[in-house]
């Protein structure tokens, strides 16, 4: 039987899922490939941490270039993660003839034109199945199944640590930093969240879809980026109050020659199955022009689910391997000439409906000075709700707005903010519930 060798470069959590999954079911891959996958080299700085799985004597090593320099590997797993030295070693590896399967969505977000520019020459594979949501199919379903389909737009809950303060602040009424602090304890949440918190992690992912979806370069850089950190256990009363819930999202929308690409806390209505993705679990929805919407649903994160997704590129690439077929399909899907740059929409001209929170005084005249704003911006109000009189005499006003223009949105609120009367800076919060 025909074996094809691998080397992994990145032994830590994900790693060892790997490990174990080729461990555990290498018959079964066998037989669906009629080859045998042999794992000849595993690259880490740390080799004596014991991972919870078996590894052959000889395996193990700190020094990378084992991997990428070796002739018989011809594929190279990379699970390190970051920029450097993730991005010298997938270079490197392409160089010297070698597939890759990464789970390094930032590494792609950044560096990816380059990546596949660098395979396209070499005549070598890269998939990155693991890089977006985890152990859901969606990258392959995009690129196969419903590569027929021109696509409008892509929605995600694509950060699996979010979601979970999302859903723990919505379920128990907690505030955000008790919930960050709980999700870091039970290892929802990294040391440093910044990346997940602040929305980067999920940047990263839309940025590989959107390339995906539509069939442009995206520069990350592009992406508007905003974070949980704002919302409040007051938010998301109001948000209750609505029928809607919150959830961070990732939304890429087509528009003509144009594209939307942004990330924020987003109000979506009860009853959409959006809205009831919840804990650590991630969903996308991609709508087609045929196929319709269409949502995948599953754990965006974690060592088996994510291993799931990196044996399923590596047998991809293996299979074409036996076959003797090179390149098979270009990375994004569309052929490397056909890939265009569409304009980012400037955030101002985005549409959409919004919650608008305002800290006032309790005082006659204050909601018509409000209303005049708005108004004046073509803001018109959908529906409305004033808290009662708290002991500073301070009350919240929450207004829904009809569809506006972002960019009238924040001229309003800057002119409503500097009344005297407003206590602190107006929340709002942008409202999806048109999806069709």
């Amino acid at each position: 039987m025909k074996e094809i060798q691998i080397g992994l470069i990145g032994f830590g959590t994900i790693g060892a899922g790997v490990v174990k999954l080729l461990a555990k079911n290498g018959q079964l891959i066998e037989e669906k490939l009629g080859a045998r996958l042999v794992l000849k080299k595993i690259a880490d700085l740390d080799i004596t941490t014991d991972r919870g799985v078996p590894v052959p004597p000889g395996v193990l090593t700190t020094d990378a270039n084992e991997v990428l320099n070796d002739p018989d590997i011809a594929i190279v797993i990379e699970l390190i993660g970051g920029y450097v030295p993730a991005k010298t070693f997938v270079l490197k590896a392409i160089a010297n003839g070698k597939h890759i399967v990464t789970a390094n969505k930032a590494l792609l977000a950044v560096h990816g034109e380059e990546i596949y520019e660098a395979a396209a020459s070499n005549g070598v594979e890269v998939l990155y199945e693991a890089a977006v949501g985890g152990g859901i199919p969606v990258l392959s379903a995009i690129r196969g199944n419903m590569a027929g389909n021109n696509f409008t737009t892509v929605l995600g809950i694509l950060n699996g640590t979010c979601n979970y303060i999302l859903t723990k602040m919505t379920r128990d009424g907690a505030e955000f930093a008790a919930v960050l602090k709980k999700a870091q304890e039970l290892g929802y949440a990294e040391a440093d969240p910044t990346f997940d918190i602040e929305g980067i992690d999920t940047a990263h992912k839309l940025c590989i879809l959107l390339s995906l979806c539509f069939g442009t370069r995206v520069a990350f850089a592009d992406i508007y980026t905003e974070g949980i950190s704002a919302i409040s256990a007051v938010d998301i009363n109001f948000a209750r109050d609505f029928g809607y819930r919150i959830k961070l999202l990732a939304i890429g929308k087509r528009d003509g020659e144009r594209i939307e690409a942004r990330v924020h806390p987003t109000m979506i209505p009860v009853n959409y199955p959006l809205a009831d993705v919840n804990g650590a679990f991630n969903a996308i929805r991609l709508t087609g022009d045929f196929v319709g919407p269409v949502m995948l649903y599953g754990r965006g994160a974690g060592m088996d689910p994510t291993a799931s997704a990196v044996a399923g590129d590596v047998m991809d690439i293996a299979r074409n391997i036996v076959a003797g077929i090179d390149r098979r399909m270009a990375p994004l899907g569309y052929l490397d000439e056909r890939i265009k740059t569409l304009a980012i929409k400037p955030m101002g001209e985005i549409v959409s409906k919004y919650y608008l929170r305002f800290s006032v005084v309790d005082r006659p005249g204050v909601l018509a000075r409000i209303s005049t704003v708005l108004g004046r911006f073509a803001i018109s109000i959908e529906s409305m709700i004033q808290k009662g009189r708290s002991e500073e005499e301070t009350v919240s006003i929450v207004i829904m707005t009809h569809e506006a223009r972002e960019q009238d949105i924040l001229g309003a609120l800057a002119e409503i903010d500097a009344f005297d009367i407003v206590r602190e800076k107006t929340n709002f919060i942008r409202i999806e519930d048109n999806l069709e």
